[in-house]
């Protein structure tokens, strides 16, 4: 009887397991920043576990599923799957997310110094991720370039047409790491650092894969990346290494449920999958090498793979405010592609005028031509509008997301046109100033 009896639980067990499986939808719909290389390994482990449903891949940028999930209220796809905060931020005070308590058992309350999960349940951190500097190494040897280890080394002549980047408008890690490098150093600091940087730039890439994709084929030495992108790089042999600079921050990459999901329950499922144990895992997968948020789960990390549990100094410099960074998104995202992106000619030719005349002036050390280069510095480090103005509710409230089915409301146009003359007339003057600089004597 004993016997018996302990053959129904088993069976009464096996049948309870394949009843809640079944329970699940046939399908979920996510929409997701990440790539195929990313999701593919987590989408195969959890139909595995729940061979009854189908996950659908759509594939977005951040700012484009965000726009999506806004536009299809009535017929929402299941969940929003990115690292940007902020996006999550702005999708949880849109009432796009729905609230749900993970089973989360042994992950962190907190990666870096954020909460792991939004306090109020609307979105969950699944993996961490930083912000840095991959280089390929072949290529500084090939051009006897320094590694470069943080964001100031990037400033220097030497690096002049080896860098790039992908437009923040384009790509929502490239925004935080924007965002990472303005609270940081400050506004003012933190703009004339990224405009020194930008002067540097051999390229600004419309998407984010862009970058390690030119860092890993030498068409570029150095790309300012996520942090994944170059772990993953090395990690699948490419000649490639990543550093995290001192001003970074580590933050988590979330996923949310949306609000009005016909999948729940399967949404639910992948919430939980991607936290667990096994989810976990997944994240050391060679092409994916992010950072979990269960610390047991660093036990079967390779030797040398960041643990921002175990490293006191990774990520902490920075404590990210993804309030202040969700209430300027666009504005700042203009603001860059307007001084960066579209003057990227005028902008590398005043900073190529501007190194040239520092060596010039070394040699001279001409004092007509030192308060030259200081004005040509002044003017090429500028930013035309000051960070009290850009967190105005009032001004960064007019910006919106660029889309071919909407005209740019005049607000945003003005301010745009604003930006663009004067980002033109001070790198002309710049570099003017620099070459005058140069000549002095």
């Amino acid at each position: 009887m004993l016997k018996l009896a302990s053959i129904s639980l088993a069976a009464l067990i096996a049948v309870t397991g394949v009843a809640a499986a079944q329970a699940l939808e046939d399908r979920v719909t996510i929409v997701t920043s990440f790539s195929r290389d990313v999701t593919t390994p987590f989408v195969d482990a959890f139909q595995k576990k729940y061979p009854g449903t189908k996950v659908e891949i759509q594939n977005r940028s951040t700012t484009a599923g965000v726009a999506f999930i806004r536009e299809t209220r009535s017929n929402p796809p299941d969940m929003m799957w990115a690292s940007a905060p902020d996006a999550f931020e702005v999708l949880k005070k849109g009432n796009l997310l729905q609230k749900y308590e993970p089973k989360s058992e042994g992950v962190a309350p907190k990666v870096g110094s954020s909460p792991t999960h939004d306090p109020q349940g609307f979105y969950f951190g699944f993996a961490a991720s930083g912000y840095g500097i991959m280089y390929n190494t072949r290529y500084l040897r090939a051009n006897n370039i320094p590694a470069p280890k943080e964001w100031d080394d990037l400033k220097k002549p030497i690096y002049f047409g080896h860098v790039g980047i992908s437009a923040p408008s384009r790509s929502g890690t490239t925004h935080l790491t924007v965002e990472t490098i303005l609270q940081g150093e400050g506004w003012d600091k933190g703009w004339a650092s990224m405009l020194e940087i930008g002067g540097n730039f051999a390229s600004v890439s419309d998407r984010s894969f862009g970058v390690p994709d030119a860092v890993n084929s030498g068409q570029y030495g150095v790309g300012i990346v996520i942090d994944f992108f170059g772990l993953s790089a090395k990690a699948s042999g490419f000649p490639v290494e990543f550093v995290y600079p001192t001003v970074t921050t580590i933050v988590p990459a979330n996923i949310g449920i949306v609000a009005g999901a016909k999948n729940q329950r399967a949404a639910q499922a992948f919430v939980d999958f991607l936290l667990s144990e096994d989810g976990q895992a997944v994240l050391l997968d060679p092409k994916i090498q992010r950072l979990p948020v269960r610390p047991a789960s660093y036990a079967k990390a390779p030797a040398g793979y960041p643990n921002p549990f175990t490293d006191p100094n990774l990520g902490r410099r920075v404590v990210f405010d993804g309030d202040l960074s969700e209430g300027r998104y666009e504005l700042v995202n203009s603001l860059y592609d307007r001084i960066v992106t579209f003057r990227l000619k005028e902008l590398t030719e005043a900073w190529k005028s501007i190194h040239a005349a520092d060596a010039a002036v070394a040699k001279s050390n001409s004092a007509e031509g030192k308060r030259l280069l200081a004005e040509a510095r002044k003017l090429a480090s500028a930013v035309p509008i000051t960070e009290k103005e850009a967190s105005d509710p009032a001004i960064a409230g007019a910006f919106q997301e660029k889309r071919p089915d909407r005209p740019v409301a005049a607000r945003q146009a003005e301010f745009e046109e604003r930006w663009d003359a004067f980002a033109r007339q001070n790198y002309a003057q710049a570099k003017t100033l620099a070459d005058n600089a140069a000549r002095a004597r």
